[in-house]
């Protein structure tokens, strides 16, 4: 199963599509800064599982009540999905890894710093970061579950899919 992680679009509709044409996930991830954005998407492909948590500039674009964090099974993996700006994530990741951890999280997402970053933490901890869809040509995350476990993830790049 491959999970297609998505943050800080920013209006920027475009890679995501080409993301999803390209990808065809089985379900994906919006970490906020847009979150009409990642409605759009979800609407346009509603055969595809849909996760979203609202950003930092998401308050006057959703509902309140829709979340910031979201702890949630997909595919068999827990996971923990926060824009990151209330964890303060462009200086440290600290907060949010103890509360990944506190959740037993096998993995854990987030966005803000439109910075990419896919790595494995010594105790097992999984961490994604998919960079921003919308800026900075383009990145976004690529995550293969098979038997209920996390065998890879992977930065995507806008050269990865051409026009």
């Amino acid at each position: 199963m491959n999970i297609l992680v998505l943050s800080d679009s920013h209006s920027a509709m475009s890679f995501m599509r080409r993301c999803v044409r390209a990808v065809k996930p089985d379900a994906v991830v919006h970490l906020g800064d847009y979150f009409d954005d990642g409605r759009a998407l979800a609407e346009e492909n509603g055969h595809i599982l849909f996760y979203q948590v609202s950003g930092n500039c998401d308050r006057y674009r959703c509902a309140g009540w829709e979340p910031e964090i979201l702890i949630q099974p997909i595919f068999g993996v827990n996971f923990y999905m926060t824009h990151g700006h209330r964890h303060h994530v462009k200086s440290y990741l600290k907060e949010l890894l103890r509360d990944a951890r506190a959740s037993k999280a096998d993995m854990v997402l987030y966005g803000h710093t439109h910075q990419a970053d896919c790595h494995r933490e010594e105790d097992g901890l999984w961490v994604m970061n998919p960079g921003s869809c919308g800026y900075y040509g383009g990145s976004a995350g690529l995550i293969r579950i098979q038997d209920q476990a996390i065998q890879d993830c992977r930065i995507l790049r806008e050269q990865d899919f051409p026009l």
